[in-house]
């Protein structure tokens, strides 16, 4: 049997404050408008099957069966929910974290001079 422990116990999931399991902060803090459609399936499939600490343990060929993808767009689109801060991932856990209540917009945000010349400076816009 796998014994599951929380990969980032300190972001464990909680029912937010509004009638929805799912946080409304993907919509209002833009998450949704940063994922492909393939990582927003992803992370629905990922929110249904968790327990209450946000871990599920189901094999990636058994993810691409159920959502109709090969395994390198799994590969793919996991990260970009990782890259978004929505999930934790340590094979064979994920892990979908609580949103951060001071976590950064990055759509749509305003950014002083020097923010922008910095990325800039590092090749992105």
């Amino acid at each position: 049997m796998t014994v599951k422990s929380p990969i980032c116990p300190e972001r464990i999931r909680k029912v937010p404050g509004q009638f929805s399991w799912l946080d409304q902060r993907l919509v209002s803090e833009h998450y949704i408008d940063r994922c492909t459609h393939g990582a927003a399936a992803l992370y629905l499939f990922l929110v249904t099957v968790a327990d209450a600490r946000g871990l599920s343990y189901y094999a990636d060929h058994t993810l691409c069966r159920r959502l109709a993808m090969d395994e390198c767009d799994l590969v793919r689109y996991r990260q970009q929910l990782i890259d978004l801060g929505l999930v934790a991932y340590r094979k064979p856990l994920c892990q979908v974290l609580a949103i951060e209540a001071d976590a950064p917009r990055q759509t749509g945000s305003l950014q002083s001079l020097e923010q922008v010349f910095k990325r800039i400076g590092e090749g992105r816009t």
